[in-house]
């Protein structure tokens, strides 16, 4: 199982907007997410439009590859690029900038 999380920023006057959207994510975005392999993924949004993205999956590059295949992830993706200005051309889940582990608890506990 591997563990991975990423940043990206939202457009500071769109926070609200990019909320409500997340409140009712569309249910086949949910499902094609579940069937590639994404599993407890999470969002964060800090007040200035910071967001962080935790989730866990068997493989990474695997999970992103089977989601670019799919038509609704170019549907949300389409969709989702309003609220990230800063990534110019590339899509959302292009532009993830993904954050190198430096501690675990529970891998510390069990060494020592």
């Amino acid at each position: 199982m591997t563990y991975v999380c990423f940043t990206l920023q939202v457009d500071p006057a769109k926070l609200d907007e990019y909320k409500a959207v997340h409140a009712a994510v569309w249910p086949e975005m949910l499902q094609a997410l579940a069937a590639t392999g994404w599993r407890d993924y999470r969002l964060f949004l800090r007040g200035d439009g910071l967001l962080v993205g935790t989730l866990q999956t068997d493989d990474f590059a695997a999970a992103q590859a089977a989601m670019a295949r799919t038509e609704v992830n170019a549907r949300w993706q389409a969709a989702m690029a309003e609220y990230f200005p800063a990534l110019g051309e590339a899509r959302p889940d292009e532009g993830m900038v993904v954050l190198d582990q430096v501690f675990h608890l529970e891998e510390q506990l069990r060494s020592s």
